[in-house]
């Protein structure tokens, strides 16, 4: 097992990752499972009191505790960062083997052989092959292609918004994009994406070589008090919604 995890960016920028130690990672699903009981506490004195005599309401009483795990976890790393509750409070994420954010595929396949990592008990083969796998993953990370990391410090101020949020505030300020081409928005977007884990010296370089570029081609200005992450952030935003990306 390594400590860090070192991958090359689409850019060709090196990447690095600590990945997440298994005293993080079950003080994280510690946590969860507590707020996944809790859940199910409530769930079971509500139906107690209305539903659960009915043999449908038993019957939709078991199908909620059974799959309730596993929507918890799906939901949360897939539309929450690759991070639930317990993740957040360990200052760890699950992203993609390239770097890349969890996709909601991987989320699901790697929480859907959350049994496996559990199984025989007390999470044997799971905390096996985290010890025991190159890239510190249980079974359902080596089947999506998933790892688990710590969270980067990320210096200064300048924070990336999720790109399916409403409109961006600046996008005002980049005008017509009618001549931007597919390619240049992927780029940019990878870059948004990538953003807070590059550091501010690879962050910034890139943003002068592929956004800069752009913007001189499709005439989008530069404001000096606007920091140039927020303004391919506005591009990515308005052309991704203009052409049904988002």
């Amino acid at each position: 097992m390594q400590n860090e995890l070192v991958i090359v960016s689409p850019e060709k920028t090196i990447l690095t990752y600590r990945l997440a130690g298994l005293g993080a990672r079950l003080s994280a699903f510690l946590l969860d499972t507590i707020l996944i009981t809790a859940i199910i506490v409530g769930f079971t004195v509500i139906g107690a009191m209305s539903f659960l005599r009915e043999a449908t309401g038993g019957a939709l009483y078991i199908f909620v505790i059974i799959t309730l795990p596993y929507v918890y976890f799906i939901l949360f790393e897939a539309y929450m960062g690759g991070q639930t509750p317990g993740k957040v409070a360990n200052k760890i994420r699950v992203r993609m083997e390239d770097g890349s954010p969890i996709t909601p595929i991987a989320a699901v396949g790697r929480n859907l052989f959350l049994v496996a990592d559990l199984f025989p008990g007390f999470g044997f083969v799971g905390i096996t092959s985290v010890l025991l796998s190159e890239r510190s993953q249980r079974v359902g990370d080596l089947l999506s292609r998933t790892v688990v990391v710590t969270e980067a410090v990320r210096p200064g101020s300048v924070a990336v918004s999720p790109h399916i949020m409403g409109i961006h505030p600046q996008e005002a300020l980049v005008g017509s994009l009618d001549g931007m081409t597919m390619e240049e928005y992927v780029a940019l977007r990878r870059l948004c994406d990538r953003y807070p884990a590059l550091g501010p010296e690879h962050g910034e370089k890139l943003l002068r070589n592929i956004f800069l570029p752009i913007a001189e081609r499709r005439r989008i200005p530069i404001v000096s008090n606007i920091h140039p992450l927020y303004l391919a952030e506005a591009t990515v935003m308005k052309y991704g919604r203009e052409h049904g990306l988002l």
